[in-house]
């Protein structure tokens, strides 16, 4: 019977380890390539607005996290650095700089949503015609599908 205890508990924590390693290696593998430093550099050129992602922020932590400059311009957004990597980001517009979960869910509601982010070292998003950022002051990376804070900065 404890050899059976055994043998249940081994592939259960084998089974465990592996869904939580195929969860956070998936994003890595299915990944489209970054835009180089150089496409990064043009993109950002134009910008009217640039901000700092840094890791030390409270809602950030050693598996969500972001570092490097974003540059947002009136039709583009370019980000130049590293993520943690992670499924389903999407990149908010947000009234007022938030650095928790807790902060983004409290304005969410009243956030632009620009796009997705596949990449994690680099990325450059198209701004929707609708979305001005005269109207916003921060913008925030965020995980769709586990509802967690990655990272965030004030633009203007």
């Amino acid at each position: 019977m404890f050899r059976f205890l055994r043998i249940i508990a081994t592939h259960g924590i084998a089974l465990a380890t592996g869904f939580a390693l195929g969860i956070y290696l998936l994003p890595i593998l299915t990944a489209p390539e970054p835009p180089s430093d150089t496409e990064v550099a043009a993109s950002a050129a134009g910008a009217t607005y640039t901000g700092e992602f840094v890791r030390a922020l409270p809602g950030s932590d050693i598996l969500h996290w972001g570092e490097g400059t974003i540059a947002l311009g009136k039709d583009r957004i370019s980000f130049s650095g590293a993520m943690s990597p992670g499924p389903d980001y999407k990149l908010y517009l947000t009234p007022e700089l938030v650095t928790t979960e807790e902060e983004f869910l409290a304005v969410k509601n009243e956030s632009a949503r620009v796009g997705d982010v596949k990449t994690f070292d680099n990325f450059i998003l198209p701004v929707p015609e609708d979305i001005d950022l005269e109207d916003y002051q921060a913008v925030v990376i965020w995980c769709e599908t586990f509802g967690e804070f990655i990272t965030a900065s004030t633009y203007r």
